[in-house]
């Protein structure tokens, strides 16, 4: 009776650990929206796969230029409330104005959780054709953000992009 009830105790022991390492499980991370970006991310979830996690998510386009990508960052908090990581990405993708589209990104992140970790992504650049929106201080923002302090609004710098092509004006001859 005793064997039967240790077995039964580490099975279940087993089973809480399995979510965060098992495929196919996914995460869902909270989301730090600054509302002065034209990007909104939405319904987040973390996916493991065989090689790391997958970031799969909405994205909404709430300008008028085309999307190119983004840069955010993901936040890794214990029980303690005590950040222990912080990984930021680069992804690119593409959205025309007003537009929204789910996408699953294709670059894992390598991850060891627990399974007990509070998760929270933050939007720190977002680039179009024209322009290229930046969180100014965004460590501070994300760090405050995550201390419990939810009044902290990020402030938002918007420069022209210099770098990406933008789409050619074709002109057309009619004969």
């Amino acid at each position: 009776m005793i064997l039967l009830g240790r077995v039964a105790l580490l099975l279940v022991l087993t089973v809480a650990t399995v979510p965060a390492q098992s495929v196919g499980v996914s995460l869902t991370p909270e989301v730090f929206q600054v509302f002065d970006l034209p990007l909104t991310v939405t319904n987040p979830t973390l996916v493991k796969t065989k090689q790391g996690y997958v970031l799969k998510c909405v994205l909404a386009n709430s300008s008028e230029f085309r999307q190119l990508g983004f840069r955010y960052s993901l936040a890794i908090v214990d029980e303690r409330n005590g950040t222990t990581g912080v990984i930021s990405r680069n992804e690119g993708f593409t959205l025309v104005a007003y537009q929204t589209k789910s996408v699953a990104f294709k670059t894992p992140l390598h991850l060891k959780l627990n399974g007990d970790e509070r998760l929270v992504l933050m939007v720190e650049q977002v680039i179009s054709s024209d322009y290229v929106w930046d969180v100014v201080q965004p460590k501070e923002a994300l760090a405050s953000y995550l201390n419990g302090d939810y009044s902290t609004t990020p402030h938002v710098l918007r420069m022209l992009n210099e770098v990406d092509p933008r789409v050619p004006l074709q002109i057309r001859f009619y004969r």
